[in-house]
């Protein structure tokens, strides 16, 4: 069963905003405005819910358990929400953001920016993200949490029934336009990865050429397996490293950066079962060189 929305009876005249302070949820004042910001809440005979909106005895205030979060309503240090509920979260990541803490970097990171966030939206220390899947650090787009341990077990368990679609910008233009890649990879002690004939740990990647230039082209990639720069020595040893990629071959960069970009998450929710499908234009700066 999909989350119950929170329903509460108004009994006696006044404005939303105290009355939403008054509700056992232990809302703060920011997290109760950041509700009406993102339109969560709605009022029986309201059309449009202000802060001040007037309440009548009788009314019915409620307040949505999961909300679709336009993307322009949050943008905290290279972090989009796209989607939050009681069970996940949906964000963008700009490249440069580290996913997770390292021995370099423990503050800031795609989790650590989304964790206190969602500490302060709900006034309570208690942790509120937990890492499902990674992206590399060069890497943007789209990522999920889980906002309970259970949740995140659940996800990790099938993630393999979850559909990772990325967009790439490659050098050159492969032979054929849509094919397979499966490899064995092995990390060596310089942390970098290679592949092996025998032994290592099985990658494969599904890509489709979407469009050709002169010097490069636009691919879609779908994982299958998800190993570390799965994707980027994959299409190196194809011949076509990711344009900015020098680690793995890359000879051209386009602003300063790795072009590649998790475009696509696809998935049914772990409580309600609900189909969910969420895209992410890849930046317009890195597709308009692929002419």
């Amino acid at each position: 069963m999909p989350p119950r929305d929170h329903q509460f009876r108004v009994s006696s005249r006044g404005e939303l905003l105290p009355f939403l302070l008054t509700l056992p949820l232990g809302l703060s004042r920011k997290a109760a405005k950041d509700l009406l910001r993102f339109r969560a809440v709605t009022v029986t005979r309201v059309t449009t819910v202000r802060h001040d909106t007037q309440l009548e005895p009788g009314d019915v205030v409620t307040i949505a358990s999961g909300k679709q979060i336009p993307a322009e309503s949050i943008e905290r240090h290279g972090l989009k929400i796209i989607y939050l509920d009681d069970d996940i979260v949906v964000v963008e990541k700009r490249a440069g953001l580290l996913s997770m803490g390292s021995e370099g970097e423990k503050e800031r990171t795609a989790h650590r920016i989304l964790n206190e966030h969602l500490k302060a939206l709900t006034n309570s220390p208690i942790q509120q993200a937990f890492i499902v899947h990674r992206l590399d650090r060069e890497t943007s787009g789209l990522m999920m949490f889980a906002r309970s341990r259970a949740i995140q077990s659940v996800l990790q368990e099938n993630w393999k029934t979850v559909t990772k679609k990325y967009l790439a910008i490659v050098e050159g233009v492969p032979a054929n336009a849509e094919g397979t890649l499966r490899d064995n990879l092995i990390e060596s002690k310089s942390l970098k990865m290679h592949l092996v004939e025998r032994g290592g740990e099985v990658a494969i990647t599904h890509y489709r050429v979407v469009r050709k230039g002169r010097r490069n082209s636009l691919v879609e990639l779908t994982l299958e397996t998800g190993r570390k720069h799965q994707i980027r020595v994959q299409m190196a040893a194809l011949g076509h490293p990711i344009v900015g990629d020098s680690k793995y071959g890359a000879t051209t960069g386009l602003a300063h950066r790795l072009a590649l970009h998790s475009s696509e998450l696809k998935f049914r929710h772990p409580v309600s079962g609900t189909p969910m499908n969420f895209h992410s234009p890849m930046p317009t700066r890195l597709i308009e060189p692929v002419a």
